[in-house]
């Protein structure tokens, strides 16, 4: 299934502030992404007509099996190719910025061979 970057973003979001906070609420997801709640409710409602996640009556939002598969891997991305940009010396604020965008267009075959390359040592 493709998705829209953003719908990738929002997935990971609700990914990472699930781990860290263990429950996540839409006003959760707008502070973190700093978007307004109205803009995050629209993005909950098409995310839970894909089924991608759930909403119990406590307004608490969990990710289905296929929206945690997609958050972890987006997740994943983000945090290798962020770690290979600043071993690399790019500035963490940037390599964080632009792992986030690079996350969404490398190929899954690009990214195993970088993260071949990482655990083999070449990218140290």
């Amino acid at each position: 299934m493709k998705i829209l970057e953003s719908a990738e973003d929002y997935l990971e979001m609700i990914l990472v502030i699930k781990r860290k906070k263990g429950t996540v609420r839409s006003i959760d997801i707008a502070h973190e992404m700093n978007f307004s709640k109205p803009s995050v409710s629209i993005a909950m409602k098409k995310l839970r007509e894909e089924n991608l996640i759930t909403i119990n009556p406590s307004h608490e939002i969990d990710l289905t099996p296929e929206g945690k598969e997609i958050a972890e891997r987006i997740y994943e991305r983000h945090v290798v190719i962020s770690k290979i940009l600043m071993k690399l010396g790019v500035e963490e604020t940037t390599a964080v910025k632009e792992a986030c965008r690079i996350e969404h267009v490398i190929s899954q075959d690009s990214f195993e061979k970088l993260k071949n390359a990482v655990s083999k040592g070449y990218i140290s």
